[in-house]
């Protein structure tokens, strides 16, 4: 995409126009907003890691002997809370979107660039009572909650924790009324809706599916409290609660939240593939609308979570069918990624290494889905780690694969500093090699009967499991290693060209990093999206 008058750029970055900590603190630019984002983020992943880490020592061997049984039970929940409300949930929309939306249509900024800020404190408020939690004793329910043992039975933390998810949904909120606004009314001239990147369609996608299901976990949460605190009966029986209603209102949330997690690192793939094969995406349209076929359908299909909580053998076919219907949007996404890849200039860079482990990783996870959304099988896997193998190949071969391709492919731009090559395609080899070794014996594990959420296990489990914890050692050596070579890049990196990939999309446009206002001068579109005419192929040693 080209723009018919090219930005002047400024002497001067978002990085150094100003100093001191009050000047990022009170910062209404939408790229400094991304980095604090980023730090706080990093921040949890570590501590969500850390959790991780602790889960699999335990696993190694059949007995318990590392954790006992509670304290067991509130590190894998810790370790699902950290990750899924504040790392997974934020990773992509709030530091890539936050940093490249506004590039990308021609803006200057957010539409409310106060509001955007003040989805950062709210996050971080949140992230203060969850971090209170894990510093007070934890809580012992799992990720999701259930009733009635986190309204009756659990410890007293879990107010707190659900609090911390309460508001970090309103986090979410804010940035997704923020990105609706700014792509409606913001775009540049020329700019119109079938000349959006897809990186762009994900990111509007994910953040109606933000405003639309985070009011519904909110209140859900809200009323848990409620029941925990003041014994008002809403889930619990002993009050006149149902606990399957808490089922239902969670899930009609969490199961699109799996599209927030998702849609953006689709949105990413997307953008490194069509520059890595300089080529447009195969089936433009496709890809755009089976975002939103993705949003529309993620929000009809939260029954397949309750085939055997006492919902009727008609709505579970229902359900079970509606689940199949919702694989096919995404299933157009892998098939136009691959035929784009098709006589195309394929460049394996390290952006594009995790673009491929991603749509290796993500359509394992997609079809094992379907083997879920089949009700035979899945009363015979569910509460098994063959519920746990499918949703880690979704959440991390899915959202932490394009988080790092994302990462990667943009780091030039948000820092004007390149990467070690070499390291960072080990890197990406170690986490592709050590997530298979972790979670594939998983699936066979869950196929053989062993429940999750269990500390001690039958001897006969065991080779399966001291394989998934060496494959858990690999795979947390691919994560520290980008951290160190991108922590050094910022200093001792080789300055990075405005273009170093060969990208057409209008971030490509400006300096790397880019100016405090993004264009001096507004840009106007004339060319269609993904305009690799007169795009030259650039060489990176």
């Amino acid at each position: 995409m080209i723009t018919a008058t090219a930005p002047v750029i400024e002497e001067k970055n978002y990085l150094n126009a100003e100093h001191g900590l009050k000047s990022w603190l009170l910062t209404q630019d939408h790229k400094r907003i991304a980095l604090l984002y980023l730090m706080a983020v990093s921040v949890f992943f570590i501590v969500g890691g850390f959790f991780a880490v602790l889960i699999r020592l335990e696993l190694a061997t059949p007995a318990g002997d590392l954790l006992d049984s509670n304290t067991y039970n509130k590190v894998f929940t810790m370790h699902g809370v950290v990750m899924i409300f504040f790392f997974l949930i934020p990773s992509i929309p709030a530091i890539l979107g936050n940093f490249l939306l506004p590039l990308m249509i021609g803006a200057k900024d957010l539409a409310f660039p106060r509001i955007n800020l003040l989805s950062w404190y709210v996050y971080m408020l949140a992230g203060i009572l969850g971090t209170t939690v894990l510093l007070t004793g934890g809580v012992d329910t799992g990720w999701t909650f259930y009733t009635p043992l986190s309204s009756t039975y659990s410890n007293g933390y879990v107010v707190l924790t659900a609090m911390a998810a309460f508001v970090a949904g309103f986090s979410s909120i804010l940035t997704g009324l923020n990105f609706i606004v700014t792509v409606h009314r913001m775009r540049a001239p020329g700019l119109t809706w079938f000349r959006l990147p897809l990186f762009v369609w994900a990111h509007y996608a994910t953040s109606v599916v933000m405003i639309l299901g985070t009011p519904v976990i909110a209140v859900t949460l809200f009323l848990l409290m409620l029941e925990r605190g003041l014994h008002i009966g809403f889930f619990d029986p002993a009050y006149g609660g149902d606990p399957v209603l808490f089922q239902h209102l969670f899930w009609f949330y969490s199961h699109p939240a799996v599209y927030i997690m998702i849609l953006p690192s689709m949105g990413v793939i997307s953008e490194v593939v069509s520059t890595f094969c300089t080529k447009k995406p195969f089936g433009y349209t496709f890809i755009a609308f089976s975002s939103v076929a993705i949003a529309v359908f993620g929000f009809l299909v939260w029954g397949h979570h309750l085939f055997v909580s006492s919902q009727s053998a008609y709505a579970g076919m229902v359900f079970s069918i509606l689940t199949y219907i919702v694989a096919i949007p995404s299933a157009i996404k892998v098939f136009n990624w691959s035929a784009t890849m098709y006589k195309g200039q394929v460049r394996l860079e390290t952006p594009m290494l995790y673009a491929l482990g991603f749509i290796g990783l993500f359509t394992i996870g997609g079809l094992t889905g379907l083997f879920l959304a089949a009700m035979g099988l899945n009363v015979h896997v569910t509460d098994t780690y063959f519920v746990v193998a499918h949703f880690h190949y979704v959440m991390v071969g899915g959202g932490v694969m394009g988080y790092l391709a994302g990462l990667h492919h943009w780091w030039p731009k948000m820092f004007g500093r390149m990467y070690s090559r070499t390291w960072s395609m080990v890197a990406a080899g170690l986490v592709f090699i050590g997530f298979n070794l972790t979670f594939f014996p998983q699936f066979l594990l869950g196929y053989m009967g062993m429940p999750r959420r269990y500390h001690v296990y039958p001897p006969e489990f065991q080779v399966l499991n001291v394989l998934s914890s060496a494959g858990a050692s690999i795979l947390a050596l691919g994560f520290l290693i980008p951290g160190i070579y991108l922590t050094w890049s910022l200093k001792y990196g080789a300055k990075a060209p405005a273009n170093p990939w060969g990208g057409v999309t209008l971030e490509w446009q400006t300096s790397s990093p880019p100016p405090t206002s993004n264009f001096d001068v507004t840009p106007v579109i004339t060319n269609e999206v993904y305009d690799y005419t007169n795009q030259e192929v650039p060489h990176i040693g």
